[in-house]
């Protein structure tokens, strides 16, 4: 059952809870520990480390090879041989390499449990037995009386008690960008988790003030506590590369299985072949035909992507979710430090009868003051509503030695103002020696102000700042250009019309005066009226200026882009007008809140949910509902956050991205990608580097998969037709034992060995350099793929039947003009002829596949070096077989004739010719296509 602790008044909370303002004694918090537990977030129970090994040679792509190596290793004891082993001991290193990548993938949920439990505080101050006393935070139990300082963590939910000036940073919580300001209270009962100013949650912080609360939720039961437990049951889904590839390699397997069993069957049942022969060459077969390096490849290619992606600031902890990234539809991302510096920043000032603008971003003290776009000197008026904005302040402005970073100590909004009388030489530490503090009435929310006394050149003087309204009315006089005149009814009232202006930009304002005071008079909060008025300051926690350019390209690329926070509406709103995130007269369908959403059902959300651009005021468990609702439409969503509020989203979406210097551990453990530089810009770069790899990895496969079934289709037709042939074109020669034995062994178009050579040699270095080709170069002007889309797309297909039935019909027609049947010289000449143009064909296959879509002379033929350098050294390995003496023999050819190079020139040359042509033609016909459209409309 839900206790609304916030509805109840502090008797009904203290009766409840059985505890006093004084707090538990230290029996009773002992026998508390006892019956409700420690402090401490629940740790699940981890899958053993060995189940989960095993678990990575479930695969079917996996199996078979495990199967290849225990027969390979079998054979090789049988025969004494050291190839067999070596090449058992090759594939087995594949296989367990690709079991190791995926080994530490489970235990994402522990870690970003374990860093929640990292984020609470050790200790905690309470009172028991009526006296302050620091204990382990582990030991907080329900009814204890929390004792809360600025600068502290809160160690357990509570309800305040007691608050002096207390603000609390909700910000890893709620999404709120500022510190938020505590009371005691009571609220409504429907009152939304954001709203709840008389409650403290887990694993905020302290800003400003003190207080007490008392501990109304501990360990699981806290709002933290309900986050981990989010955490931990939202499933990993595999990523869309993931399913693609399980299908392809249990696709590639089953056809090479069958072809393998098929043919050693035949050559066993009907050629009466030698059984371990035929087991041999079939394995042989299957290794050649099912892509082993497909694991390694699709590896390289991701560790790569993923290096790239480092150096642009974008961090991936799991490889797939590189290719993730690159099919993204949707970028669910949190405002606040995100799309916004999460900084507050003065934008504007208004003194003298006119605004002044105030550039720069952030709390760097860099910037100008601006009039119409102009720089200005700055009067006197000016740089005493500065001195007032840093005197009557408790903050501060400090650089880190390390990172050069610009640090605010306290409040962010007062340390916006520091920051902005920087700007102007304006130094706070200078003014607190010169002007020193002697006494002051300390802003709360009732007050909606603060006034502190300070003493100047041996008199007093106060400094007042708070909400304009407020000051307003406390002013009889006004400093225009350095004089004071009088504060008159209609002056005020246009002030408040400013006021209002400003705010309906969603900057929030403050307004300053002072007063000079008599040296024998003690200040009281009744003295707080007379002053002079001198000007409002308006600040924004601004948009990265980096942001609106990145959501340009994500429309572009056709990836929708929105914007969730907890702030306000309004903030939102205007926030995402700037980065042109919804149009400047957006249909208010466009803009949602949590209230909005907590009337809304699953149904109802996901069928608007395409049309909703920013979502305010949401909670954790909307953030997952709308990450839900988006995933129900197809989508493959990318969340981005940098809190403790975003971790279960980030977990739920196909791709979390986390902030890597505002972002909370929390986040990053529960993220696949963590961006180093909080940059959003950065997930630009990401995105292109996320397209380009899938690209590569389905070039890799069309290369690989056009040459692997044209060898099975060459190996399965010699096997079948050579004995039909050797009948009509040598009749009478199956007559004798050798006629049927030369027929038995030309059906066999090449040994073992030949196609463990060709699976070295075009499946290897080749397949490596096209998983790191350039990308087209309308890479970034294409839609995301969709979820369900096969890799095998219409083009693909093409080049998966086209090519093989041409090449087989090339090779095997030559072949078969050897007439290879007639004895051990024509065999010898056709399989050095067939097993040659067969790599060179590939060779230039693995060339035109720089690009599925456009001729290669288009994205540049010599663009990509590695893949040269892997042509070239694929063509020298297959001259040392063909030309050195002694590997001739263990390979079963000889040197070529010159007419063996032309013939195998001629073929390369043919298909060559044939697949560029056929992409000249199509990507004609798509740019034809595509002008029509634009002429069209």
């Amino acid at each position: 059952m839900v206790k609304h602790w916030h509805s109840k008044t502090l008797e009904a909370t203290m009766d409840e809870l059985k505890t006093s303002s004084n707090g538990l004694t230290a029996q009773e918090a002992k026998q508390r520990l006892i019956t409700y537990g420690p402090n401490e977030l629940k740790k699940e129970k981890r899958k053993p480390p060995l189940k989960i090994l095993l678990g990575q040679f479930t695969d079917i792509l996996m199996i078979i090879l495990l199967f290849a190596v225990a027969l390979s290793i079998g054979v090789g004891i049988y025969q004494n041989s050291m190839d067999e082993m070596i090449d058992a001991a090759i594939i087995l290193i594949i296989v367990m390499a690709s079991a190791i990548l995926g080994f530490t993938q489970e235990y994402r949920s522990e870690k970003a449990v374990e860093a929640l439990k990292k984020m609470t505080t050790p200790t905690a101050s309470v009172l028991r037995n009526g006296k302050e006393s620091r204990i382990p935070a582990s030991e907080l139990v329900l009814g204890d009386v929390m004792l809360l300082y600025a600068g502290d963590k809160v160690p357990a939910d509570g309800r305040i008690i007691e608050t002096f000036t207390l603000k609390i940073d909700e910000a890893p919580l709620t999404g709120e960008s500022s510190p938020v300001q505590k009371s005691t209270n009571i609220l409504a009962e429907q009152t939304q988790l954001c709203e709840q100013k008389n409650m403290v949650f887990t694993g905020t912080s302290i800003a400003y003030g003190r207080g007490k609360a008392v501990v109304t939720s501990t360990a699981m039961a806290t709002e933290f506590g309900k986050i981990a437990g989010m955490v931990q049951a939202t499933p990993q889904e595999q990523t869309p590369l993931e399913k693609r590839l399980a299908g392809v390699g249990k696709w590639i397997s089953i056809l090479a299985l069958t072809v393998a069993i098929s043919v050693g069957v035949i050559g066993i049942v009907i050629e009466q072949r030698p059984i371990l022969d035929m087991i041999l060459w079939a394995i042989s077969l299957a290794v050649a035909a099912v892509p082993e390096a497909l694991p390694a490849i699709v590896t390289g290619a991701l560790a790569i992507g993923m290096y790239r992606m480092a150096k642009g600031n974008a961090i991936v902890k799991r490889l797939p979710a590189v290719e993730t990234l690159g099919n993204t539809s949707v970028i669910c991302s949190d405002k606040t430090g995100t799309m916004t510096k999460g900084e507050m920043t003065i934008r504007s000032i208004y003194v003298n009868n006119q605004t002044i603008k105030v550039t720069g971003i952030g709390y760097a003290p860099q910037g100008e003051f601006q009039v119409d776009d102009k720089k200005i000197a700055l009067d006197k008026g000016v740089k005493t509503l500065l001195r007032i904005a840093v005197l009557c302040n408790d903050s501060g402005l400090e650089q880190d030695n390390q990172s050069g970073k610009w640090i605010i100590k306290g409040d962010p909004t007062e340390g916006a103002l520091v920051v902005a009388a920087e700007k102007a030489g304006v130094q706070k530490n200078k003014l607190d020696t010169i002007e020193p503090r002697c006494n002051e009435v300390p802003f709360s929310s009732e007050r909606k102000r603060m006034t502190t006394i300070h003493i100047k050149a041996g008199k007093k003087i106060a400094y007042m700042k708070g909400a304009p309204e407020v000051i307003i009315e406390r002013c009889s006089k006004i400093l225009i250009n350095d004089k004071e005149e009088t504060f008159s009814k209609e002056n005020q009232t246009n002030h408040l019309e400013i006021t209002k202006a400003l705010a309906l930009q969603t900057l929030r304002n403050l307004a300053f005066a002072y007063k000079e005071l008599t040296d024998d008079e003690e200040f009281t909060e009744e003295m707080e009226k007379d002053f002079v008025f001198t000007g409002i300051m308006s600040m924004i926690d601004p948009p990265r200026p980096e942001v609106k350019d990145a959501i340009a390209v994500c429309k572009k690329a056709g990836i929708r882009v929105v914007m969730i926070t907890g702030d306000h509406k309004l903030t939102a709103t205007t926030v995402g007008k700037e980065l042109e995130l919804i149009e400047e007269n957006s249909n208010e369908n466009q803009v949602l809140t949590g209230q909005d959403l907590e009337e809304m059902t699953d149904e109802q959300l996901a069928d608007i949910v395409e049309n909703v651009s920013i979502y305010a005021r949401v909670s954790p468990e909307h953030k997952m509902r709308i990450v839900k609702a988006w995933k129900q439409k197809k989508h493959i969503v990318a969340m981005t956050g940098d809190g403790v509020n975003d971790a279960p989203a980030l977990k739920m979406s196909n791709i979390g991205i986390a902030m890597g210097i505002s972002g909370t551990e929390v986040s990053k453990e529960a993220a696949d990608m963590v961006l180093a530089d909080d940059n959003f810009a950065s997930i630009v770069k990401a995105v292109r580097e996320g397209r380009e790899i899938f690209d590569n990895i389905k070039k890799y496969l069309t290369y690989l998969l056009q040459c692997n079934i044209m060898e099975i289709l060459v190996m399965f037709i010699a096997i079948i037709a050579v004995p039909y042939l050797a009948n009509i074109l040598s009749p009478g020669l199956s007559a004798t034992t050798a006629g049927k034995e030369a027929i038995s062994t030309a059906a066999i178009a090449l040994t073992a060995i030949q196609l463990l050579w060709i699976n070295l040699v075009t499946d290897g270095l080749p397949a490596i350099a096209l998983g790191v080709d350039p990308g087209d170069p309308d890479l970034m002007e294409r839609k995301p793929r969709k979820p369900k889309e096969s890799i095998f797309t219409k083009d693909v297909k093409i080049y998966l039947t086209v090519m093989p039935a041409l090449m087989t019909i090339m090779l095997l027609t030559a072949y078969f003009l050897h007439q290879p049947w007639l004895g051990e010289y024509y065999l010898l000449e056709a399989r050095t002829q067939l097993l040659t143009a067969m790599i060179v064909m590939e060779l230039f296959i693995a060339l035109s596949m720089r690009s599925l879509k456009y001729p290669v002379f288009k994205v540049g033929l010599f663009k990509n070096k590695y893949l040269w350098y892997a042509i070239l050294g694929s063509f020298a390995l297959q001259i040392v077989i063909l030309y050195v003496p002694g590997i001739q023999t263990i390979f079963d050819v000889h040197m070529p004739e010159l007419i063996d190079w032309g013939i195998a020139a001629l073929f390369g040359t043919i298909v060559f010719s044939t697949l560029e042509i056929g992409k000249w033609i199509t990507s004609r016909k798509e740019n034809l296509k595509t002008h029509t459209l634009i002429n069209n409309n």
